[in-house]
């Protein structure tokens, strides 16, 4: 999982998302502040297993929370 690609890796404005004294200050561009790189998502995107989210149960078969 995230092998070789971490969230980061698809952002443009990395910059706004250092921490500051602690702190991450709210980012100032409309939206949600977030540029990506779509052209990346979409190369990496060609070659992206199959991942799936596990599914933990209880004995009893009940899906346990992760």
């Amino acid at each position: 999982y995230n092998k070789g690609a971490e969230l980061l890796d698809y952002v443009i404005n990395k910059d706004d998302f250092k921490m500051t004294d602690g702190y991450f200050y709210p980012l100032n561009k409309p939206g949600l502040g977030v540029e990506i790189n779509e052209e990346l998502v979409i190369e990496r995107s060609k070659n992206a297993g199959d991942w799936r989210n596990p599914v933990w149960r209880y004995p009893d078969g009940a899906v346990a929370e992760w």
